[in-house]
């Protein structure tokens, strides 16, 4: 199943400086464990936000939800999903 998800970070502006450093550097290991898994597609920056669009390619809403639960800035976002399908009009094969 693909799920379009936004993802909005609002670390605390008390947090210091050295445990986001570390929480954003955990972030971004799990992050690039599961893009070559191929479960975490796409990600792409909202300009000017500190945000991001991404695509999942995961087998269940249950799976996703486990996915993003485990994410270490996952307690400093709001977080949005959708889960999509293919368009019946798509000229492409997949969804790739």
């Amino acid at each position: 199943m693909l799920f379009h998800v936004r993802m909005d970070v609002n670390i605390p502006l008390s947090m210091p400086k050295e445990q986001a450093d570390k929480i954003k550097a955990d972030e971004k290991a799990y992050f690039q464990t599961l893009q070559k898994s191929g479960q975490w597609r796409h990600i792409w920056r909202i300009v000017g936000q500190y945000s991001n669009i991404s695509i999942f390619d995961v087998e269940s809403c249950e799976k996703l939800h486990e996915l993003l639960g485990q994410l270490p800035l996952f307690p400093y976002m709001d977080i949005e999903v959708m889960p999509l399908c293919r368009h019946p009009s798509s000229m492409h094969e997949d969804d790739r």
